[in-house]
């Protein structure tokens, strides 16, 4: 395997260890835990997050929904990032992301779990974690994409998660083709992000797709679903 795929992630739906492992043994080292609409009970997340965390994997955990409690549980239970759904204008993902963010930056609760070594925690301990834990709110809504700019100038936002069907929807198009609409989305999305300096994440499941936003920028791809992973090996399989 080479550097390239240090950019790429899976995305797991459930709590598949052996997926973990053998992801983890090709050569992946990022993972998407898809708790928003997976099937993660917090017992079974902190499992899985222990174990990718474990085995040195960048645990990105896109939450239940853009409230305080599903953000603060994902990174209470250990995950590197999290990536936030259903974010609408720049008021909303001002409250919102705020969450993700311990005082004096945002709202973030304190909890001696696994980030902390399971105890108490100094000062030191909270500037690290606003340092080094990034919040990323999902660019899918029509809201979202007008007021970019201004949600990537938030301190409390490190980047953003693009999700190309949703906001397809959204903007009125219907079901996400990779059309050129599609495509001008994306790039006002990259050009947004390079002026801010700032990373943007983008589910890549065709060649065309990751071609496209590696040329673009973007920090990384998702480029292989549990799902459809289990579905492409099925039907080789039948061929």
């Amino acid at each position: 395997m080479t550097d390239a795929i240090n950019r790429l992630a899976f995305w797991l739906s459930t709590p598949h260890q052996a997926m973990i492992e053998i992801a983890h043994e090709i050569g992946y080292r990022h993972v998407v835990l898809d708790i928003e609409h997976g099937l993660f009970d917090l017992e079974a997340l902190d499992r899985t997050v222990a174990l990718a965390r474990a085995l040195g994997l960048q645990v990105h955990g896109k939450v239940l929904g853009p409230e305080t409690i599903p953000i603060q549980q994902a990174l209470d239970i250990g995950c590197h990032s999290v990536i936030i759904p259903h974010i609408g204008n720049l008021a909303h993902a001002t409250e919102v992301t705020r969450a993700a963010k311990y005082p004096p930056l945002g709202k973030r609760s304190f909890s001696g779990t696994r980030p902390a070594g399971y105890g108490g925690a100094g000062q030191a301990y909270f500037d690290g974690e606003n340092a080094n834990t990034r919040c990323f709110p999902m660019i899918e809504s029509a809201d979202a994409l007008n007021d970019i700019d201004a949600i990537l100038a938030l301190p409390t936002v490190n980047g953003v998660f693009v999700g190309p069907s949703d906001l397809s929807l959204d903007r009125g198009r219907g079901a996400y083709n990779f059309s050129e609409a599609d495509k001008a989305d994306l790039q006002r999305i990259a050009a947004a992000c390079a002026k801010a300096g700032k990373p943007w994440i983008m589910p890549a499941w065709t060649d065309a797709e990751r071609a496209y936003a590696a040329e673009l920028g973007a920090e990384l791809l998702i480029v292989i679903d549990e799902y459809g992973s289990l579905k492409w090996g099925l039907s080789e399989a039948a061929k």
